[in-house]
């Protein structure tokens, strides 16, 4: 996957139960100070706090359940 999903995207992770959806890109983890493509809060309940975050990684994505909001530009890996 180049493209990055919208914000809003509903994902299931390999082995996951519950539905995530993604609320931000390309994400510093605070504390261990690595680098995401996403993060996400669970789905429906929202951004509960922020011990509830779920970083993700494009390779972890099982597939999307909803995509969100689309834009006119592209956002991928290269030209974000």
């Amino acid at each position: 996957m180049s493209e990055y999903l919208p914000i809003g995207s509903v994902v299931r992770l390999f082995g996951g139960t519950k539905k995530l959806m993604i609320y931000g890109r390309k994400q510093i983890q605070s504390g261990v100070n690595r680098k995401w493509d996403y993060v996400g809060c669970l789905y429906p309940e929202g951004n509960l706090s922020e011990k509830y975050n779920v970083f993700l990684i494009i390779m972890k994505l099982r597939k999307y359940i909803l995509k969100g909001m689309r834009m006119r530009k592209k956002f991928t890996r290269g030209n974000y």
